[in-house]
This record gives C-alpha cells, sequence and structure tokens, in this order.
C-alpha cells in the first residue's frame, strides 16, 4: 500500500481505538463443535493488481470467510471477494494473509465458536443480526471513523449500513457481498404459458388455480427447501410478514418501538404461511430438502416455480446456461403474488446484504497492523469491488455504481437486475437484525409448524419471550 494510503489508515486506527467499547460475558455467542484449521483457498490474482512494494505493514494478518472456490462458480459476490483477496495479496507481499475459507453453514458455526471464546480472526465476516451482541461483548471494532475515512464513503449506499449499527448509531462492519434479494419467484414462463398465465400470476388465489393444473401434469408448482430451518425465515416470512404488517412494524420491532411477533397482523403473516405450505402447492418434502435440493427440482423440470435467493438464481442460471439453453431463456421472475387478506406492502422482495467486513479490535494494539486491516476490508467491500460485479454479473455492491451498462448482457441477466434493484419494493430481511438467539427460536418454531406440530400463535408467542429475553 502507498505511504499516502498507510497514513490516511493509520490516522483512522488511532481514532477508532478511542471508540472500541470494553468486552462483556459470552452472551449468545457459545456454540458447540471446535474451530476448523485454517486453509488456504484462494483465487488466482487478476492482471489488474499492482503490486504496491509492500510499504508499511510486514507480517502476519488473518481472514475467515466462506467464498470458497465452490460456492465462487457462478456467485458473482463470491468472485468478486476472491478476487479482491488476489488483487490485495499481490499489492501487498510483505503480508502473510492466512485464509480460513469455510462453506457457509460451517462458517456461521464456527465464528460463532470463535466468539464465544473471544478467539476471532483479525479480518472477519459478521452478520448483522450479530452485530449489537458482539459490539456489547467488545469483539467487534468501533468502524464509524474508518468508514468516513473510506475512499469510497461519499458513494456508500447508506441504507444498507443499517444492520450493522448499535443503538447509538456506531457502525462495527462494512456491509460486504452483493446486494441481493432473498425471496425471488423464478418460473419457467413457457410451462406457466402451458398453464394459462402470461406471466407468474400476482396473487395466490391464481397459484392455487395453476396448482390443480400442474398437479394434473404430476408437477410441483412451487419448489422451496427449509431443511436449514433458516430458508423458510429468510426466504419466505421476510417477504410475506411485510406483506401483512407493512415496513413500519419490523422497523418498530428493530428499534424497540412497541412492535410484537404477537401483533395480530404478524399472526395473520404466519398463518398464511402455514395454510401456504399446507395446500399441496408446494413439493411434499419442503421440510426435510435444502434450498439446494429445491433449485434441482426447477432445474431438472419436476418443479414449474422456485422460491430461493440470488444465490440460488445465479446457480440456476450458471446450469441452465450450460446444459439447457431452452430452459435459460424461459426463466422469468417475479415477486411472491399477493395473499388475499394482505394490506401491507405489495410487489414485495426482501434485499439487503446480510454480512459485513468487520475487525477484531485486539488490533488496536498494533497500529500498522490495524492500518493494513483497514486497507483490507477497504479493498474488499470497495470500488473495485463494487465495479467487478456490476461489470461481470450485473450485480451491486455497497458502492454505488452509476450507469451500469446492461447492454454487455443477455434479456434474462437484465431482467434479473431490473428485479432486484429496479421494479419492485424493498423490504428488510429479517434475519439481518435483531439477535440470533431470537431467530434460533423462531426459525425452530416455524418448521415445526409447517410440519403440523404447532400453531401459528405459540410460534409467534415463544418468539415474543425469545425478543424481549435476548433484545
Amino acid at each position: 500500500m502507498s505511504k499516502k494510503m498507510m497514513s490516511i489508515l493509520l490516522s483512522a486506527a488511532i481514532g477508532t481505538t478511542m471508540l472500541v467499547g470494553c468486552g462483556g460475558g459470552n452472551g449468545s455467542t457459545t456454540t458447540s463443535g471446535t474451530p476448523a484449521p485454517a486453509v488456504t483457498d484462494s483465487a488466482e490474482p487478476s492482471d489488474s493488481a499492482e503490486p504496491a512494494g509492500g510499504n508499511g505493514y510486514a507480517g502476519d494478518l488473518s481472514l475467515m470467510h466462506f467464498s470458497t472456490s465452490e460456492e465462487s462458480q457462478g456467485n458473482g459476490g463470491s468472485d468478486g471477494f476472491r478476487t479482491m483477496i488476489a488483487e490485495w495479496k499481490e499489492a501487498n507481499p510483505n503480508i502473510n494473509l492466512t485464509e480460513n475459507v469455510l462453506a457457509n453453514a460451517e462458517y456461521k458455526t464456527q465464528i460463532a465458536t470463535l466468539a464465544g471464546a473471544g478467539d476471532l480472526p483479525d479480518v472477519f465476516l459478521v452478520q448483522g443480526m450479530n452485530v449489537k451482541q458482539w459490539a456489547k461483548e467488545g469483539l467487534i471494532m468501533d468502524m464509524t471513523d474508518v468508514i468516513a475515512a473510506s475512499p469510497d464513503s461519499a458513494n456508500y449506499n447508506e441504507a444498507m449500513f443499517t444492520p450493522f449499527k448499535d443503538e447509538s448509531g456506531k457502525i462495527y462492519a462494512i456491509p460486504a457481498l452483493t446486494g441481493g434479494t432473498c425471496t425471488v419467484v423464478v418460473y419457467d414462463k413457457q410451462m406457466w404459458k402451458d398453464a394459462g398465465f402470461d406471466t407468474f400470476p400476482t396473487n395466490w388465489d391464481d397459484v392455487l388455480k395453476a396448482k390443480d393444473y400442474f398437479s394434473g401434469e404430476g408437477i410441483d408448482t412451487i419448489a422451496f427447501g427449509n431443511g436449514g430451518k433458516w430458508q423458510a425465515n429468510s426466504c419466505f416470512v421476510s417477504t410475506v410478514g411485510n406483506m401483512y404488517t407493512g415496513k413500519d412494524w419490523f422497523q418498530s420491532i428493530i428499534d424497540k418501538g412497541g412492535a410484537k411477533f404477537t401483533d395480530q397482523a404478524f399472526v395473520d403473516a404466519l398463518t398464511f404461511t402455514q395454510d401456504a405450505f399446507k395446500s399441496g402447492v408446494f413439493n411434499a418434502d419442503f421440510n426435510a430438502i435444502t434450498n439446494e435440493d429445491a433449485r434441482e427440482y426447477y432445474i431438472s423440470g419436476e418443479s414449474a416455480a422456485f422460491i430461493g435467493g440470488n444465490w440460488d438464481v445465479s446457480y440456476i442460471m450458471a446450469t441452465l446456461l450450460e446444459g439447457n439453453a431452452e430452459k435459460y431463456n424461459n426463466i422469468g421472475f417475479a415477486t411472491f403474488p399477493t395473499p388475499a387478506n394482505a394490506t401491507g406492502l405489495t410487489n414485495a422482495q426482501n434485499i439487503g446484504m446480510g454480512f459485513g467486513v468487520a475487525i477484531n479490535p485486539k488490533l488496536k494494539d498494533d497500529p500498522e497492523k490495524l492500518a493494513a486491516a483497514i486497507d483490507l476490508a477497504y479493498k474488499l467491500t470497495g470500488s473495485d469491488f463494487s465495479n467487478f460485479v456490476a461489470s461481470k454479473y450485473a450485480l451491486s455492491g455497497i458502492v454505488k455504481v452509476d450507469n451500469v451498462d446492461l447492454s454487455a448482457f443477455d434479456a434474462v441477466t437484465q431482467a434479473f437486475y431490473n428485479y432486484s434493484y429496479v421494479d419492485t419494493n424493498a423490504c428488510e430481511i429479517y434475519d439481518s437484525y435483531v439477535n440470533g438467539a431470537v431467530w434460533d427460536i423462531f426459525n425452530t418454531e416455524l418448521q415445526d409448524m409447517l410440519n403440523g406440530d404447532t400453531d401459528p400463535q405459540t410460534v409467534a408467542e415463544k418468539t415474543q419471550a425469545a425478543y424481549e429475553a435476548n433484545y
């Protein structure tokens, strides 16, 4: 890194060390299991990186993330993240960057284990729902001044920082990877045309009508997988809930402004969810399989549509583009159809950036190492990353990119860009906020409800109790 950049970063680092909170107890961060060993799993550096000669810090720096080489195949955010790591390593040859790279689900478990032990790496990804608790425990560094000093600060999408703030407004991470939907309906245009619909229905009653046709053809209407328990929350209820409650209700939940999970509008959303999964619209094994399994049903033609996140869309598009061009060209995108008794948000999809790059506050004892960590955080989230994913994948990072040229992309990619960032109403992703202990209860109860083992009112009451106890 240049001497000028080092000077800027050192100034930011010194300011930041004055704002770091004191450590607390274990809170809700302890998870069973032992940390996985560090592994080297890096992308090759791109030709655009220019070595800076290793000015400044020389030594070790640790980074933990979940952008595995497997995940980066067809996943623009992970590909961009790995590319930025490779460029930064080439530009800083005197820094030994040790990567601990885990699959997403394992990452969440292991980072919580390390947090519980007070042994987090130097730089890592933190979920928004853990920020307030980990900040109270002194596990993550206050990055408010670092963000203000960023060379990209004027072009940040400020709305994406909300999950990474504490009650006072201090910011503890820079949003990372790409801003993407968690609830998109991917549908086969031709299959729905055969069922009598020119586009995917905008209301739920028409979906039920389509089910009769698809059932007669031996096809599931919509594929879904909730085997990990989080999918029904992130990829279904987060959007359906806003369709019943409106956005102000969840903002009140975040702000502790008086809204409750037992409020009738939210219970109504849960009731609709239970009825929807009882209706036969979805594959019978939805609660036993994952989203990865469910999207294969769509790819193979066993279902006429699929509900999942932007990462699923990337996989579906890459798979069909390579193996089934006709089905690829028939991909359509739609928001979740409006239930008859929903009076909240319409044409809705939940979108955000659920993870952010955080820094271990222990680095304040070594200002040059801290400056290197900040420089890495800038690289992983900054304009280089945003321009990379915009130009290669038509995706959006935390830094705004003006006048994205979509002309280089095919019609399907352009349609998904417009779905994600232009043509729909955005709402919050529930589990990017509040506290993981609340969602642990909710996700388990929700899966039980979909199995028929409990009812919406009980789910709401147990979630509210977890909210009052943990947030």
